[in-house]
């Protein structure tokens, strides 16, 4: 039954957008990562499929404490795939609908006039063309480890480094086992798209992370200094949490919440093997997060990736899911809008960066339109970076400010970006940075993707083959 119910968990932080499949897998906890991931893709594949038999058969109806996604699983099993291996009630409860199940699938073939159960799935359920363009990315973790020393490790591997990327072409390129240094994340190394580095010694001690381009912006983009107390509202799994960490080169504070317990023990795992200190993990929404407790008194910057429609995700090998209800993104809307502006009331607050894996205007322009519009002239958006070739969509004078990400044009997951600073009364030129952040300029302003950082003087460990 563990099989089941560790795909069932994968499917629904997929709908929840947490994070791709792949990573969603590898960070469940599950022994049989290949076995989960072949579930867990072949129930996708067949999602319409599944969908419309569950409906025809009313099993849910039935059923109303087996979970959607559960049901699935497991009908996807006993119909599809090699049937059920779990035993238990659930076993019992599928076993039991088998026949009603059996028949409602035979009057879809009949209806679609197909003799097999390949021929039921559509042709956008193939691969889609969007995931295989999209490239490997590898986030170096400078918390253990510095680029140059990550390069010559893959060149020990075999692999041939082109050096950085002088576009977004080239990264599309990429074939065989040749990488480049990003052309405008300085940490980030791109590799062709079906590069699978799960079991590589780097992953597996937490040196580099698994990370898309478009999720490593949100960390990158609020640019913490050393030292900053920074809250990452929705936390799990972590990969953002981590990249925070690193920015911060572990000195300040960082308070991450999540409200589920499973995302949380998984998120304290990630972070323990990335070598994170100074984060004060909670299981608690951050919605209940009192922003007047003295604890949060110096919190200058949140990072929020809410719960979103997970819209933007590009599924490995998979086609494109269902585009979510009306309700559905109303739904997600309102939440998205208190919580931001839930995090805007932190007294000390200086910096924010709202983010989403959504295309869809609703969670995106449209929160922050509505959310400025609330706080008057307190909080203005900033220009993330200029140059940038994919921009917010003109929903509301000054949208351009916003960033947006997608497989077409950056050859990224579908991405959203907004950086919002606190006015100064009275101030010339608005700028909410502390004194030391001016110092150093903050991404997206005064400063262009790619721009180099400072080197560091600190040596990082070597990783031994």
């Amino acid at each position: 039954m563990a099989l089941y119910s560790a795909a069932a968990a994968v499917l629904a932080g997929l709908e929840r957008g947490e994070g791709g499949l792949k990573s969603l897998v590898y960070n469940s906890g599950f022994p049989h990562v290949r076995q989960l991931y072949a579930l867990v893709s072949e129930t996708l594949r067949y999602a319409s499929v599944l969908e419309k038999l569950l409906d025809g058969a009313a099993l849910l109806q039935a059923e109303k404490k087996l979970p959607p996604q559960l049901a699935k699983v497991l009908v996807y099993d006993l119909l599809f795939g090699k049937g059920l291996k779990c035993g238990g009630r659930w076993k019992a409860l599928a076993r039991r609908h088998r026949a009603r199940l059996e028949a409602e699938l035979a009057r879809m073939k009949v209806r679609h006039k197909v003799s097999r159960n390949e021929d039921l799935l559509a042709p956008e359920q193939a691969v889609s063309p969007a995931a295989s363009q999209v490239p490997r990315y590898v986030r170096v973790n400078t918390l253990k480890t510095c680029v140059d020393d990550v390069i010559d490790f893959f060149k020990r591997q075999g692999y041939t480094y082109l050096g950085k990327a002088a576009s977004v072409e080239e990264l599309k390129a990429l074939s065989g086992k040749k990488f480049l240094l990003d052309l405008h994340l300085p940490e980030l190394l791109v590799f062709p798209a079906q590069t699978d580095l799960h079991d590589n010694l780097l992953y597996t001690s937490g040196h580099i992370i698994l990370q898309d381009k478009a999720s490593c912006l949100p960390a990158f983009l609020l640019g913490p200094v050393a030292g900053s107390h920074v809250i990452d509202a929705c936390a799990a799994p972590g990969n953002k949490t981590s990249h925070l960490a690193a920015i911060l080169k572990n000195k300040g504070q960082i308070f991450a919440f999540d409200v589920d317990p499973k995302r949380v023990a998984t998120m304290n795992t990630l972070l323990t093997r990335a070598g994170v200190t100074g984060c004060q993990l909670a299981q608690q929404d951050f919605l209940t997060v009192d922003p007047r407790d003295p604890k949060y008194s110096r919190v200058t910057h949140i990072l929020l990736d809410p719960s979103c429609s997970g819209s933007g995700m590009v599924t490995r090998g998979l086609g494109q899911e269902v585009a979510p209800s009306a309700e559905r993104l109303q739904a997600l809307a309102g939440f998205q809008r208190r919580a931001l502006n839930h995090a805007l009331s932190f007294p000390a607050l200086q910096r924010l960066v709202y983010s989403t894996c959504s295309l869809h205007q609703e969670e995106n322009e449209d929160v922050v339109q509505a959310v400025l519009q609330e706080w008057g002239s307190a909080f203005r958006l900033v220009t993330a970076f200029p140059s940038w070739p994919c921009r917010g969509l003109a929903a509301f004078s000054g949208a351009e400010s916003c960033l947006r990400a997608s497989p077409a044009e950056t050859f990224t997951h579908g991405f959203f970006v907004a950086i919002l600073e606190r006015c100064r009364e009275g101030a010339a030129a608005p700028s909410s940075l502390p004194a030391v952040a001016k110092e150093n300029p903050q991404p997206g302003e005064g400063m262009e993707p790619g721009a180099a950082p400072k080197k560091r003087k600190k040596k990082k460990q070597r990783v031994k083959e």
